[in-house]
């Protein structure tokens, strides 16, 4: 049973404010596999000020000073590895493989990649008789979310403390352990007191009161849309910088000079990936009209070998993350029934021999169109759209008819591909299903966002821009 009742504030761990607790639900079996402290507003408080005080020095620290702290997080990190996997598969039900291979191995990608950049970064430079400087923004909120949890976070406090911002960290309650134990990283690392300050909660209790807290100058949030709205809403009253990674709903064109079963079988692996529950999921697949039949039958195969089990079994998907998914989820394959589309594979209910926990069956949809309710709304969750497209113009038109913009993806001749790709009203465009760039900066266009994550791009979010004119006067 895992404990999550202290907050790390000011360089130690307190109690808090209140006695507010969460039961945690291990997604596998549906049992409590631990609980959490709910914090309040005079938490916060305590965190804020906190940070402010930090702030002070830790902005103006040596470059050197930090290439030597993201040094000893890093190696703490690696030594508490197998410790973050194991909270990663109790608390959001992450195949064991998957926590080793992709979820705690993002995060350590996001530390290395921001110390590099940190080890090159230009905070100054010279235009004309003008000197602009970067400078940390100030104090940060970070409210992140449960499906790539330990990743998600180490993309917002590595660029942060890289500038020199402090911070405060929300994680999701539903998953807060992995937080818990990145806090501890910070704290035997060495991190100065009140750099990194973790306050756990939901978002009535510590979301909200980060956001309109006047003594914070960004708030960086990655979760729905809809609750990004309020976030930007609390926010508003103090005019601080406001960042947000949301939802998504990426198409996956599949263009006529593609290898279609291949690029169909691979996007069905790649919306599976996750039991489905990533942002940038490619949920909805666009295929030559003509061809429908044949991707129909490619996909259902490819459907077919998506194994579900429990965490441990070796299976390629375990759990949603919560009864509240599963039965989001339940309801929009309903949804999708009811609406006409095909059912390709999967449906409604659990997979034979999983009756206890929130799985879900791999669930496949074709002969769609665009106005559906599972061609409109982030599923979040193992379910793949499949729609036709009568021309190259029709299906960048389709890809391009949603209110969101995180992610698409082009498969095809490269040439092509190139050309569709730049056409994508979207952040992240991927060509013929390439290795992840930590590098290339992350974010999406229209209501998947503002602003970007990752690697060096990601550092001037966390800066304020000075321009001090005449640095250099002119010759007389």
């Amino acid at each position: 049973m895992r404990e999550a009742l202290r907050f790390y504030i000011d360089g130690a761990w307190v109690e808090p404010a209140g006695n507010r607790r969460l039961d945690v639900v291990n997604p596998a079996d549906a049992g409590i596999c631990g609980h959490v402290a709910l914090g309040e507003a005079a938490d916060v408080e305590r965190a804020v000020a906190a940070a402010r005080r930090a702030f002070a020095s830790w902005s103006q620290s040596l470059v050197a000073r930090r290439l030597a702290l993201f040094d000893a997080v890093i190696a703490e990190f690696r030594r508490r590895s197998a410790d973050l996997e194991a909270a990663v598969t109790e608390e959001m039900g992450a195949p064991a493989w998957l926590a080793s291979a992709a979820q705690v191995p993002l995060g350590i990608a996001h530390l290395q990649v921001a110390r590099e950049a940190l080890a090159d970064f230009s905070f100054a430079r010279q235009e004309g008789p003008t000197r602009i400087q970067l400078e940390p923004i100030g104090v940060c909120a970070f409210i992140t979310p449960w499906n790539w949890p330990i990743s998600l976070i180490l993309s917002k406090v590595a660029p942060a403390l890289a500038m020199g911002c402090t911070l405060i960290l929300k994680p999701s309650e539903v998953a807060p352990f992995t937080g818990q134990i990145i806090a501890e990283i910070c704290d035997a690392a060495g991190v100065p007191a009140g750099v990194f300050n973790l306050v756990q909660g939901d978002g009535v209790g510590v979301g909200s009161a980060l956001s309109a807290h006047p003594d914070i100058d960004m708030v960086s949030f990655t979760g729905s849309t809809r609750a990004g709205i309020e976030v930007a809403r609390a926010a508003a009253g103090t005019v601080k910088r406001v960042h947000q990674e949301l939802g998504g709903k990426s198409a996956n064109i599949i263009l006529p000079s593609a290898d279609l079963r291949a690029a169909v079988a691979a996007g069905v692996d790649a919306m599976m990936a996750n039991s489905g529950q990533s942002c940038n999921a490619p949920s909805r697949m666009l295929v030559p009209a003509g061809r429908m039949a044949e991707a129909v039958e490619a996909a259902r195969a490819a459907a077919l070998e998506q194994t579900v089990g429990t965490p441990g079994s070796g299976a390629r998907l375990g759990p949603v993350a919560s009864e509240t998914q599963f039965r989001k989820i339940q309801d929009l394959i309903e949804a999708g029934i009811a609406e006409g589309a095909t059912l390709v594979a999967g449906g409604p209910g659990r997979p034979e021999g999983l009756e206890q926990g929130y799985y879900v069956k791999p669930t496949v949809f074709a002969d769609a169109h665009n106005g559906m309710t599972i061609a409109r709304e982030e599923i979040f969750g193992p379910v793949l759209t499949i729609l036709g497209y009568s021309d190259v113009e029709e299906a960048v038109a389709i890809a391009n008819d949603t209110p969101y913009g995180l992610a698409a993806y082009v498969q095809g001749e490269l040439s092509e591909a190139r050309s569709v790709a730049s056409r994508m009203r979207a952040g992240h465009v991927y060509v013929n299903y390439p290795d992840i760039d930590m590098n290339a900066p992350f974010g999406g266009f229209k209501q998947s966002g503002n602003g970007r994550e990752w690697g060096a791009h990601a550092f001037t979010e966390f800066a304020e821009i000075r321009a001090i004119m005449g640095y250099e006067p002119a010759a007389a």
